[in-house]
């Protein structure tokens, strides 16, 4: 990675653990309140988790789905986080939300990176899309509802600093040439906005980011949905920051709130140095 004069050696963090409902504007006004809270705790980079502003019918999903365009505000939903962002003076990882596609029945589940400067300078959609049968008998098929993305995405987070944030959503986790690809690229640390369920979350949520994280040397930050929403959907919370040691930095309590980490890059340089395995690979 090209070093730049005036890259950060640290950055604050926080990982917003939400309980989202089928209220949109409900839901925004309590990111606000949050996002707030982090930025006077000190973060830089706050991040929430996938369905940030909706978690009910698939139907409503449909309708609220908007446009997300890069350096604008995009619909409602984008347009009150490019608000919050500004207002608080922090960058703002969300996601996923609806975002129109060519199938008005499937939109895309979109991550968005914003500037409080500039708007939305990142869009990522979700790749990898959640067809599963758990074993206490729920069956999720997220692509009868969702069209699939296919390129990953890298970006400067915090302007002519050089660091690069590498964007994945929830099931993404479960696939490393992903996380393998944006180390490779840059990445510095990658996000995982995520809404995983409790019997996958209570054994595999951990374990997943933390692999992430070691195999890639790169700062995992995961803000999570957390307990009852609509629809009997129940999810795991757990919100996570990991270091590229994959020690965990911070977790979020129980409930709704926000947990932040200070994560120190000049720290990720010497891990890569002492144990040099991304210079290794040879597959």
């Amino acid at each position: 990675m090209e070093e730049h004069a005036d890259q950060p050696r640290v950055m604050n963090v926080a990982v917003l653990q939400l309980s989202s409902q089928d209220d949109v504007g409900a839901n925004l006004a309590r990111i606000q309140d949050l996002v707030v809270d982090a930025a006077r705790a000190g973060a830089e980079l706050v991040t929430l988790p996938e369905n940030f502003a909706f978690m009910g019918e698939e139907s409503k999903k449909c309708e609220i789905a908007e446009s997300l365009s890069l350096d604008s505000g995009g619909g409602p939903i984008a347009s009150a986080i490019v608000r919050i962002a500004r207002d608080a003076g922090v960058w703002i990882v969300a996601g996923g939300m609806p975002e129109t596609s060519t199938d008005p029945n499937r939109p895309f589940n979109t991550s968005i990176l914003v500037s409080p400067d500039r708007g939305i300078v990142a869009r990522y959609r979700k790749i990898h899309l959640f067809d599963v049968d758990l074993p206490d008998g729920t069956k999720l098929r997220e692509s009868n509802t969702t069209c699939a993305g296919n390129e990953p995405v890298l970006a400067e987070i915090a302007d002519n600093t050089g660091v690069m944030l590498g964007m994945t959503i929830c099931y993404d986790i479960r696939f490393p040439e992903l996380y393998r690809k944006l180390a490779f690229g840059g990445a510095r640390i990658v996000t995982v906005p995520a809404a995983f369920t409790v019997p996958t979350g209570k054994d595999h949520w951990h374990v997943l980011l933390r692999a992430r994280a070691i195999e890639n040397q790169i700062f995992v930050v995961a803000p999570a949905q957390h307990g009852k929403h609509p629809r009997g959907r129940q999810t795991y919370g757990k919100s996570l920051i990991v270091d590229p040691w994959g020690d965990v930095l911070a977790q979020a309590p129980e409930g709704e709130g926000f947990a932040m980490a200070r994560i120190d890059f000049a720290a990720q340089d010497r891990v890569r140095a002492a144990l040099p395995c991304l210079s290794h690979r040879r597959l």
